[in-house]
């Protein structure tokens, strides 16, 4: 296991332009930390933003529950700059997370850890660690996990190319929320309100309806579903599909 972590270490670099890491095998990394899934996402403006990295499955399902709810660890971390420990996700308030809790729990997740990417004060970006067994994680692989987090904020820091990207958001489509970036600015036109309630609108759409975030804001590009000021009907909702 930690010829693993090693391996992992010294593979983690951004890619130039695609978003996301080479060499590293997320999988890999996961399994190394003792847990079943591992998922990175950037935090732009104190917001948790884009996935840039994760384990398929599970950790995918859950970044974008997050995204899309607006709330979870990884939002908290991303406001708070510290780390957020759940080691047993049915035990959380149901306050907590009111409307993640239910999903997480439904894709089998017993326990979350996620940890800020941190560089001085700012808070880059948060690693979400989850797995089906309930309990703290055990001392070792806690330290291991700060190792991966250091490693990916360096990673992050040297290519400042990369992060000026990340930070202008909507620049690229090779980002994985880049669609959720063009359709946010489409329903802003569409409904005639500012870029964060097109966003809250579009968020509220996806999760009424079921729907991954990314997959109604491709629709919305694709002009498959239309954001209009006077969709008032559905409380909360202001999405209208197009026959």
């Amino acid at each position: 296991m930690r010829g693993d972590l090693a391996a992992v270490l010294g593979s983690l670099r951004p890619a130039p332009g695609s978003g996301g890491l080479v060499g590293a095998d997320a999988a890999r990394c996961a399994h190394a930390l003792g847990f079943d899934g591992v998922a990175v996402s950037v935090t732009v403006g104190g917001r948790f933003n884009e996935l840039l990295w994760a384990s398929e499955g599970v950790s995918t399902y859950l970044e974008d529950l997050q995204f899309t709810l607006g709330q979870g660890p990884g939002p908290e971390v991303a406001a708070s700059g510290r780390a957020v420990a759940a080691p047993d996700l049915a035990r959380e308030p149901e306050d907590r997370w009111p409307a993640l809790l239910p999903e997480a729990l439904a894709l089998g997740i017993g326990a979350v850890f996620c940890l800020p990417l941190r560089a001085g004060s700012a808070c880059l970006g948060a690693m979400t660690l989850q797995r089906a067994r309930t309990g703290p994680p055990q001392e070792r692989p806690s330290d291991d996990a700060l190792l991966v987090t250091h490693a990916l904020t360096a990673a992050l820091v040297r290519d400042s190319e990369q992060w000026d990207a990340f930070t202008a958001g909507e620049n690229g489509s090779h980002f994985y929320r880049a669609a959720v970036h063009q359709a946010a600015g489409m329903i802003s036109v569409q409904a005639d309100v500012s870029l964060a309630e097109a966003l809250v609108r579009l968020r509220a759409h996806a999760f009424r309806h079921g729907r991954p975030v990314v997959e109604v804001a491709e629709d919305v590009v694709a002009r498959r579903v239309h954001f209009r000021q006077d969709d008032e009907d559905e409380p909360g909702v202001y999405g209208r599909q197009r026959d």
